[in-house]
């Protein structure tokens, strides 16, 4: 009896010991598969965080024309100091805190000033937490915008030739000498189909009025959507940008030969203005008032094309400042009544 009872306290042990190994070793790989999975979120959760989200651009007019004047006449004079408008703006954004209400041109004078006295834009926004963060985003919006081209122009002879110019390169998407007007109506509220908000900037215009891409780039979007009727939406070649024409003439929308995929460059005939839209038909005007939509969204991570995501910026300021620099057309074709531009435009990456 007593061997028997000692043979069964040691299979006790036994088997309590191999519970124990068991729990242990258990315990070691719920730990180890844990810890795995929270490094796999953090990893997650970094690259989510890797992109803009949002940005709300205020910039206001006067502004945008007074840091581009900086930043093209410093070039075309070959100064010494050269000046980036962006990087300018992103300086003012900081210490305003995006809100543009706050300029005053002593603070704009004060960055020149600090930059000719020989201190680096890298010194001067050392200090500013939300530096890169304006930078980023507001190159996202007007990196195109100014740089080297050339442009056709006519000579002593009367023959058209090419000039090569440092300046604005981006223009009004109304073509010139075209009457229209718009306000200040990004955000406010529409209904059809549902509730939501206004995400462009409307042109009111006449019917048929030549529609001009603002900046080069690839047809991505072309067809009839039951919101902007027939529609135009072309990408940036860097990507960061999606321009959006919408509204456009019912029957002759596109001018001749337009199709997905198209390369156009800033200045080109794309399409009419018209008043196209609000229903589920194709080529149906249900819009009360003849305009051209106008919009940009900013994709700084390709998540954000077509989903909830998106980030629509308010382009009001920017067509009062495109309003300088307008693409001349001229009637190409009578037969099918399509107009052209005048002068054509050549930029660096497109003849490369």
């Amino acid at each position: 009896m007593i061997m028997k009872s000692i043979h069964i306290k040691k299979n006790c042990i036994i088997c309590i010991s191999l519970l124990i190994l068991v729990i242990f070793l258990s315990s070691t790989l719920i730990f180890y598969f844990s810890q795995k999975h929270l490094q796999s979120i953090e990893v997650n959760a970094d690259s989510e965080e890797d992109y803009i989200k949002w940005v709300d651009f205020t910039v206001p007019c006067n502004v945008l024309k007074l840091t581009s004047e900086l930043d093209i006449n410093s070039h075309n004079n070959n100064e010494e100091i050269t000046y980036n408008w962006i990087e300018l703006l992103a300086y003012l954004a900081c210490i305003y805190g995006g809100n543009f209400k706050n300029f005053q041109s002593s603070d704009l004078n004060k960055i020149v000033e600090n930059l000719e006295n020989g201190k680096t834009m890298e010194e001067l926004t050392s200090t500013l937490t939300f530096y890169d963060y304006y930078l980023e985003a507001y190159s996202a919006i007007l990196s195109g915008f100014i740089g080297n081209y050339a442009i056709e122009t006519m000579n002593e002879n009367n023959e058209k030739v090419f000039e090569k110019k440092y300046g604005l390169k981006a223009f009004s998407p109304i073509a010139k000498n075209y009457y229209f007007t718009h306000y200040k109506d990004f955000g406010n509220s529409r209904s059809y189909g549902f509730k939501r908000t206004h995400l462009g900037n409307d042109l009111m215009g006449s019917i048929g009025t030549p529609i001009i891409a603002v900046e080069s780039g690839i047809v991505e979007q072309l067809g009839w959507n039951q919101y902007g009727g027939w529609r135009v939406g072309i990408r940036s070649f860097d990507g960061k940008r999606y321009y959006y024409y919408a509204h456009l003439r019912k029957d002759h929308p596109y001018v001749e030969g337009l199709e997905k995929g198209d390369t156009v460059k800033a200045g080109d005939v794309i399409g009419y203005l018209g008043m196209t839209g609000y229903s589920i038909k194709e080529n149906v005007n249900n819009i009360n008032v003849a305009h051209l939509h106008f919009g940009i969204q900013l994709i700084f991570d390709e998540s954000q094309v077509d989903s909830p995501n998106e980030i629509w910026i308010d382009v009001y300021e920017i067509i009062e400042f495109l309003k300088t620099n307008t693409s001349e057309v001229y009637l190409s074709n009578e037969e099918t009544k399509d107009y052209s531009r005048k002068y054509d435009l050549m930029e660096e990456f497109l003849t490369e």
